[in-house]
């Protein structure tokens, strides 16, 4: 089979676990995740970094930071993963989803123009697979309404928008390190932010909100969400390379694009979108045939040894989500036809080019 995304480990980030391991820092307090943070924020551009277990835990420790509580509303795409929703859920605030482009799969920023009441909070602004969002137009319509923004950049990692990477343009913003992202550490995530209260909010946060003076005695409700130092240290070998992999990453995507562009059955996000570059963090395809929806060609790939994955399923869809999402009941026309007809297909650093060409190969014959 040739998976949808496989990790690429070196010699380098081994012999860092290794060393990790011999030096007998295995847990959340060792040396190697103050010089991850630090490199880290570095590299991104923002004055603090938190290291966290996973992207959906920087989700939730990020909102809670920014303050959001019951009776808030926040704004969030309606084409996203479940961990957008629940970090709001779980904070007893109210999600309200937006439709996406179809251009590019982000938040249509109209749609958020018309979602904004005297309730709205914050607005989790989440870059979707490929390109980047509109973030410094929506930064201007949050600052006049005094909205805060949480920038959920798990998925484009080491990609600039404009002159600026993605993640720095909110009040904070998260990404993930997943075994698919551009850099992994098997779980784990990270939290940017320039503001130093939001940044002590969220090493507390992170840490069971533990007290100042008498440890148990704990100033706030937190969470047990810290990175080990053995995660920290693959991560320090990975973001030396990271540019390099999403070099790749978009080789492939372009290469892909070249050889599935003319096939009218699909739609596949171009390199360029105006002034925009594609990322490519994942290669996704849109079906334009209605007998052919993403479960049936996932299904014929894999007759072929090929993996592929559905696109996220919207969140005015999710059964458990309904009784939570304000307009659930709204239509998402954007969210509901990609959702049903999008799917992605293997794209991950290391790929043989005769395995594209199969995939390709194999797509074009889908008839």
């Amino acid at each position: 089979m040739i998976p949808v995304s496989k990790p690429k480990i070196i010699k380098k980030d081994i012999d860092a676990i290794k060393k990790s391991l011999e030096r007998g820092w295995i847990s959340s307090n060792g040396p190697d995740i103050f010089k991850f943070e630090k490199k880290f924020s570095k590299f991104i551009g923002s004055k603090y970094s938190v290291s966290v277990s996973n992207g959906t835990a920087a989700l939730e420790i990020g909102i809670k930071a920014l303050g959001v509580k019951k009776g808030d509303e926040v704004i969030i795409p309606n084409f996203t993963i479940i961990s957008n929703a629940l970090a709001v859920i779980r904070q007893l605030a109210t999600p309200v989803v937006v439709d996406c482009n179809r251009d590019d799969w982000n938040m249509n920023i109209n749609e958020i123009k018309k979602k904004i009441t005297n309730k709205t909070k914050a607005i989790i602004v989440t870059h979707i697979y490929s390109f980047p969002c509109k973030i410094d137009e929506i930064v201007k319509i949050c600052k006049k309404k005094n909205i805060l923004i949480l920038e959920d950049s798990a998925e484009l990692l080491g990609v600039k928008y404009k002159n600026k990477f993605c993640g720095t343009y909110g009040d904070l913003g998260t990404f993930s390190f997943y075994a698919n992202k551009h850099l992994t550490t098997g779980e784990g995530g990270m939290i940017c932010t320039n503001n130093k209260k939001i940044f002590e909010k969220c090493i507390s946060l992170r840490n069971l909100c533990f007290g100042s003076i008498n440890r148990f005695n704990h100033k706030d409700i937190g969470w047990n969400y810290r990175m080990t130092n053995m995660q920290a240290s693959i991560g320090l070998s990975q973001l030396k390379r990271v540019k390099t992999v999403i070099k790749e990453k978009v080789k492939i995507g372009k290469y892909y694009y070249s050889k599935i562009k003319n096939n009218k059955n699909f739609f596949m996000l171009a390199p360029k979108n105006k002034k925009l570059t594609n990322a490519y963090w994942v290669v996704g395809l849109v079906s334009l045939r209605k007998k052919l929806n993403a479960q049936t060609i996932i299904r014929k790939l894999k007759k072929n040894g090929i993996v592929a994955r559905p696109f996220f399923w919207p969140m005015s869809k999710q059964k458990p989500l309904k009784i939570f999402i304000k307009n659930h009941k709204d239509k998402f026309s954007n969210s509901d036809f990609i959702s049903k007809y999008g799917f992605y297909i293997p794209s991950f650093e290391g790929i043989k080019k005769k395995e594209l060409d199969f995939i390709i190969k194999c797509l074009n014959k889908i008839k």
